[in-house]
């Protein structure tokens, strides 16, 4: 499955913007710019959260934001901004990312804290 989408103009929703978004199952383009044009990839598997948001005007024309958070260097927070089928596409990455990160054999392992470290004496 893949997603094309445009970032959009609040007002009515139109697509008159530089902006596309490509959201495959392995990978997130990003092209902006006329005159110059700018390729962004982001690679399914360093997506590691994502956040849907929408303000009162996004949600009178049907548009929405997803952030992505990511391990990738150009973009740490990868912005989809105003665009349609935001929900759909930010459970379509969720679900895509956890896919990539287990083919890869990738897990994020977090330190939750469990206080072993504290407990510890050094002598100097």
């Amino acid at each position: 499955m893949e997603y094309k989408e445009r970032k959009r103009w609040l007002f009515f929703g139109l697509p008159f913007t530089f902006t596309k978004y490509m959201i495959r199952e392995d990978m997130i383009t990003v092209d902006t710019g006329l005159f110059k044009t700018v390729e962004n990839d982001c690679y399914m598997y360093k997506v590691q959260d994502v956040q849907h948001s929408a303000s009162l005007l996004e949600k009178m024309f049907k548009l929405g934001t997803v952030i992505c958070y990511t391990g990738d260097t150009t973009h740490p927070q990868l912005y989809l901004s105003h665009i349609k089928n935001s929900k759909a596409i930010k459970e379509f990455i969720l679900e895509q990312s956890e896919k990539a990160r287990l083919k890869r054999r990738t897990v994020n392992m977090l330190d939750i804290g469990s206080g072993a470290v504290d407990d510890i004496d050094v002598d100097d």
